[in-house]
């Protein structure tokens, strides 16, 4: 992974993410993780593992909403604690969450959806119909309860790993069952289930490239035993908003979060360090791979 020395100066562009969770297959398992690797040509975090994500598209914030999603747009507003958006804009931030999550990782969160109508909802979308002309013609209404926010992260004027910004909203989902989450070919390559922690040795041992963002939030899910510990904590308080502040030091890139010393917000964000320093072509925490478990 190579550093971003350009300034961005423009407004973020808004972005929705799901971190797809579930409870492993053996009793020893644990919390898994469900991670993507982006496309080597990809624009943005090319040859990354990521949460399956991307922009907001116009039409999310278009969709037939009373038909389309499963509760009222005023509790979806609520539930991100955003006052710089109206409801129909949060709406629109649950659907391109879910869109993305369908289009790259083949996992329809839809009442009642069957794995047939799952399997023609898909042929549909790469023959290049809307994934608001696919609810409608299925009839299908989007599981937004499924989805709990997790986390706000907003890149700086100076990102550290590619040269765009974006405000996404972390949001977390246990996989639906009897579904079977699988990379697109397209813009992924790659995909797997890892414990939040084996995701972090692998990064650590060079295997997988993750960017900060991700490294941060496995290390917060590392905490959890369950999918349904990650879910209760999800539900019972309103997502952070983290700005993660870069600069160098001493020739090295440092990413400060809140809570760090070097960091405008004193109120720590997530547990673990409060910073990561880039080495060795990864990003890692200055004072150890445990830290990002204490």
């Amino acid at each position: 992974m190579e550093l971003n020395s350009d300034l961005v100066t423009g407004p973020p562009r808004s972005a929705a993410t799901v971190i797809m969770l579930r409870d492993g297959m053996a009793e020893d398992q644990g919390l898994e993780v469900f991670l993507i690797r982006r496309h080597l040509k990809s624009q943005v975090l090319g040859g990354v593992f990521v949460f399956p994500g991307g922009k907001v598209d116009q039409l999310d914030a278009e969709l037939d909403t009373a038909r389309h999603l499963d509760q009222p747009l005023a509790d979806l507003h609520s539930a991100l604690n955003e006052s710089d958006i109206d409801a129909p804009t949060a709406a629109g931030l649950y659907v391109a969450a879910l869109r993305e999550v369908f289009e790259e990782s083949g996992i329809l969160f839809a009442e009642g959806a069957t794995v047939p109508q799952v399997a023609q909802a898909a042929a549909l979308l790469r023959e290049g119909a809307a994934f608001s002309a696919v609810l409608a013609q299925l009839g299908l209404r989007l599981q937004t309860r499924s989805l709990a926010p997790w986390s706000r992260w907003i890149t700086p004027v100076s990102p550290s790993v590619m040269n765009k910004r974006f405000d996404t909203r972390f949001f977390v989902a246990a996989v639906p069952t009897g579904q079977v989450a699988v990379h697109d070919n397209f813009e992924a390559t790659e995909s797997v289930w890892l414990k939040p922690r084996a995701a972090l040795e692998q990064h650590r041992d060079g295997l997988i490239e993750m960017a900060p963002p991700q490294i941060m939030t496995l290390a917060h899910l590392s905490r959890f035993a369950s999918v349904q510990a990650v879910m209760a904590e999800a539900r019972c308080r309103l997502p952070p908003v983290i700005l993660p502040h870069p600069m160098d030091m001493d020739g090295t890139r440092v990413i400060c979060y809140p809570g760090d010393a070097a960091h405008p917000v004193r109120e720590r964000a997530m547990p673990g360090p409060t910073r990561l320093r880039y080495r060795n072509k990864l990003f890692e925490p200055p004072d150890g791979f445990e830290t990002l478990f204490e």
